[in-house]
């Protein structure tokens, strides 16, 4: 997966980003009545979704196989209030 902006996994949840799972049913090039599935998955923000809309604008202007539909989850792995910043250690033996 391509980072936005060049930003950690864990710079990009506190941010707000959350992992998105997009389906994608496309009609074969060759055999228009046969489905067949591709998944996609990176990060984004909800609810506008801006890099999934970009991936399904390069489908339709560059991958031969017409769109059938999308199916997608968005879930959001951290928030900012469940991150805290712990200075110190403790020290077992």
């Amino acid at each position: 997966m391509a980072q936005p902006e060049g930003m950690t996994e864990t710079e990009l949840m506190l941010k707000g980003y959350g992992l998105t799972t997009a389906e994608f049913f496309y009609h074969m090039p060759d055999y228009t009545h046969v489905l067949n599935s591709f998944v996609w998955q990176d990060y984004d923000l909800a609810p506008d979704h801006p890099r999934l809309f970009r991936f399904v604008e390069f489908w339709q202007k560059e991958i031969d196989g017409p769109l059938h539909s999308v199916r997608f989850t968005h879930r959001r792995m951290i928030g900012p209030g469940e991150w805290r910043n712990v200075v110190g250690e403790l020290p077992l033996h």
